[in-house]
C-alpha cells in the first residue's frame, strides 16, 4: 500500500452541531465532522463504532430540521454544504474528529478552501507523524492525544482503498518515537495535548509523556482527562490526579484537569 493517500474523499460518519467537551476549547459551540476509520484500539475508546469503514453505513447529518442521511464517501465540497446545513445560526468552528482523521490526509488538505471563513480544528491520536506534518498547516488548532502504550490493544490496519498507508505504531518503542515526532510538530503550531488518565496505572507510567512534552513542546498546554468509565476501565481517584498534576507542575507545564464536558452534559 502506498504511504500517501491520493483520495480527496473520506468516509463521513456524522456532521452535527454541539458543544466541545475536551481540550483548550471546551465549552465552545462547534460543528463536528466525524470521519470513519481508525486502526488503533484504545482500551477506553468511547467511539468504537468509528473504527471500521462501512460502505453501507450512511453519513448522518444533523440539521436544525432533523437528521438527514447521505452517501458516506464525500469530498470537501460536499462536506462544506453539510456543515453549513448543521449550523443553527452563525458559522462555527469545525472540529474534525474520528475515528482517526489522519487516515485521510488528502481530504483534510481540501477542507480549508471549502470551509473558508471558519476556524478548523483537528482532533487526532497523534500516531501518524508523517500525515500530521503534511496537514498541520491547514488547521488553526491541533488537539493531540498522548497515549500510554499499555492502554493500546492490538492494531487493526484499515484495508480500505485510498487510506493513508503510514505504518502504525505497535511496540512501546514505536509509541515513544511517534510521540516525540508529533510533539515536535505540535510545538510549531497552535496546539494542546491531552492525556486520558485511568485507574490501575502508576504515576511512573505517565512520567515519560510529561517529560517528552516538557522537552519538546513546553508551551503546549496539557489537559489531564479522567477516563469516562466504560468496559471495565475505571476513573482514577482524585488524589491520583492531584499527584499527577504536581508532577506536571514540577516540569513547569501548563496543566489542567478537564473531565469530558459532553459526558457531563449528556450531549453528543
Amino acid at each position: 500500500m502506498a504511504s500517501t493517500s491520493t483520495s480527496t474523499r473520506a468516509p463521513i460518519m456524522e456532521v452535527f452541531a454541539s458543544i466541545q467537551g475536551e481540550g483548550a476549547y471546551a465549552g465552545e459551540a462547534q460543528v463536528f465532522l466525524r470521519l470513519a476509520g481508525c486502526p488503533l484500539r484504545c482500551d477506553w475508546c468511547d467511539t468504537p463504532h468509528s473504527w471500521s469503514v462501512d460502505d453501507e453505513r450512511p453519513a448522518r447529518v444533523v440539521t436544525p430540521e432533523g437528521p438527514k442521511r447521505h452517501t458516506a464517501w464525500a469530498n470537501p465540497f460536499q462536506v462544506a454544504t453539510w456543515v453549513a446545513a448543521c449550523e443553527p445560526r452563525e458559522a462555527r468552528t469545525v472540529s474534525v474528529t474520528g475515528g482517526e482523521p489522519l487516515m485521510w490526509p488528502e481530504f483534510l488538505l481540501g477542507l480549508p478552501d471549502m470551509l473558508a471563513g471558519r476556524r478548523l480544528h483537528l482532533e487526532t491520536a497523534g500516531a501518524h507523524p508523517e500525515a500530521l506534518r503534511r496537514v498541520a498547516p491547514a488547521f488553526d488548532h491541533l488537539s493531540l492525544d498522548l497515549k500510554l502504550p499499555e492502554d493500546m490493544g492490538e492494531v487493526v490496519p484499515l484495508d480500505v482503498e485510498g487510506v493513508h498507508g503510514e505504518a502504525n505504531p505497535h511496540t512501546s518503542e514505536d509509541w515513544t518515537r511517534v510521540r516525540r515526532e508529533v510533539l515536535a510538530i505540535a510545538a510549531e503550531h497552535h496546539a494542546c495535548a491531552k492525556i486520558v488518565v485511568r485507574s490501575g496505572r502508576p504515576i511512573s507510567a505517565y512520567l515519560p509523556l510529561l517529560e517528552d512534552l516538557e522537552r519538546l513542546a513546553p508551551d503546549v498546554p496539557l489537559y489531564l482527562t479522567p477516563v469516562s468509565p466504560m468496559g471495565g476501565v475505571a476513573a482514577p481517584e482524585p488524589k491520583f490526579l492531584e499527584e499527577l498534576v504536581e508532577e506536571a507542575r514540577d516540569l513547569h507545564l501548563d496543566v489542567r484537569v478537564m473531565p469530558q464536558l459532553h459526558r457531563v452534559l449528556s450531549i453528543p
